[in-house]
């Protein structure tokens, strides 16, 4: 993988070669990035109250073979494909901005907003600046999975257009109110002045959870306790009382806690000394096994995909267990939540499995009676908002989360009134 691409000591040095965009002053948008291990998630919005999604799409596998970029707009319609060759990052990044700016809408955006899943001592989205990527490269090692493709695309942006605001908003920012017994890792403490403890993921599908509970007149949002299930190729639990993280299942790293699509979750620590001796293992090859071969893809052998292994485990003893793993594990951990947080008012199943597995959600739910769960089967099967019974204890629902529109508003937000000063081109100019 080729080295990510440095910012400028000073961005006035690259001005002379930026793509300049001229702005629509009747309206602007907003461009949402969501750089993940593999994958660029991009967005456009149109600013207004609320914000409307003008065009959603993905670049996928990158990296890998087969990459290809998709769009839809806002009606959902798929309007767009394009393969990706070579698909290492970089090259991902330059189709990607080189597509953005040859679309119609390109010149009416007025800031970038980006996914930084590791935001370390962060606690707030902040304005993308010098200083910053300096910082974000130096916590790579925290997250080598995820940043070096996000600082990749935030200097991209920057050296094209130097004078368009960006702003990163950190996954880790949700979990900032977690007490401190629920960040601390049982190592010697000098490690913790290295910034070594649990910090949690997934905050800004959370984030929007909470808004969505809010918004649908759950009084468990603001004062009650609520388990947030987010289930997809990435998986996690947020256990939640009066609106604030106490816990999660991550860790210091997105490899921590539930067994996901390739991720191992949770694993004995002495398992590294073993295939260190037994199999002459490297820490590099231990890390692209807990990241990349393990999990559902691990167990199996065969697939990654949820919606692979319930086709295949009436036949397929391997894809049995990895369902049956998956499902195990997401119960515990409600359990353990559900006793952290000395009881459940409302439990949230989100993300691909979470919104579109009604299966896995059952086989969940079943045995959970003692929490208060009632659990309505026909409800599930047809997946609507709310699967529990009507009476139930525990609120049982299922959400659709979207973290792209949390950048969108974060954006927007840090911005504030500077948004409106503008430079010849419609952009704010970026101070160095």
């Amino acid at each position: 993988m080729t080295k990510p691409l440095r910012g400028p000591e000073n961005p006035g040095e690259l001005a002379t070669h930026a793509k300049p965009v001229e702005a629509n002053r009747e309206s602007f948008s907003l461009l949402t990035i969501n750089g993940g291990s593999s994958s660029i998630r991009f967005a456009l919005y149109d600013e207004g109250e609320p914000l409307r999604r003008r065009l959603a799409g993905n670049v996928d596998r990158v990296g890998l073979s087969d990459t290809n970029l998709t769009f839809k707009d806002s009606t959902g319609k798929s309007e767009d494909r394009r393969a990706i060759d070579p698909a290492d990052p970089r090259t991902a990044v330059v189709f990607l901005l080189d597509w953005l700016e040859s679309h119609q809408v390109f010149p009416s955006v007025k800031a970038v907003g980006h996914r930084v899943v590791h935001g370390m001592t962060h606690t707030e989205p902040e304005r993308v600046t010098p200083e910053l990527l300096d910082e974000l490269h130096r916590l790579t090692p925290y997250d080598p999975e995820h940043l070096p493709l996000e600082i990749e695309l935030m200097v991209a942006f920057r050296q094209r257009h130097p004078a368009l605001p960006q702003v990163a908003c950190f996954d880790t920012t949700f979990h900032r109110t977690m007490p401190r017994v629920a960040s601390l890792l049982p190592i010697p403490r000098r490690y913790e002045a290295a910034g070594v403890r649990r910090y949690g993921f997934h905050g800004l599908s959370y984030e929007f959870l909470m808004e969505e509970l809010a918004r649908l007149g759950d009084p468990a949002a603001t004062k009650g306790r609520v388990i947030l299930a987010h289930l997809g190729n990435g998986a996690s639990l947020a256990a939640v009382r009066d609106g604030k993280s106490i816990d999660t299942s991550m860790g210091f790293t997105p490899t921590a806690g539930l067994v996901m699509s390739s991720r191992s979750g949770d694993l004995d620590p002495g398992l590294v000394s073993y295939l260190a001796r037994t199999e002459q293992m490297s820490a590099t090859q231990f890390q692209e096994m807990v990241n990349h071969a393990s999990g559902l893809l691990g167990v199996s052998e065969t697939s990654s995909d949820m919606r692979d292994l319930l086709d295949r485990e009436t036949q397929d003893v391997r894809a049995a267990e990895a369902v049956a793993l998956f499902c195990y594990q997401v119960k515990k951990w409600i359990g353990a939540f559900a006793a952290a947080l000395g009881g459940l008012d409302t439990l949230v199943f989100a993300g691909g499995i979470g919104e579109n597995a009604p299966s896995v959600r059952a086989r969940i739910c079943n045995g959970l009676e003692f929490l208060g769960i009632e659990f309505e089967d026909q409800r599930n099967v047809k997946n609507v908002g709310v699967i529990s019974a009507d009476s139930s204890r525990v609120a049982v629902r299922v959400m659709h989360t979207d973290e792209e529109v949390m950048i969108a508003k974060s954006v927007r937000r840090v911005l504030g009134l500077q948004i409106g000063e503008e430079n010849e081109h419609g952009h704010e100019e970026e101070k160095a």
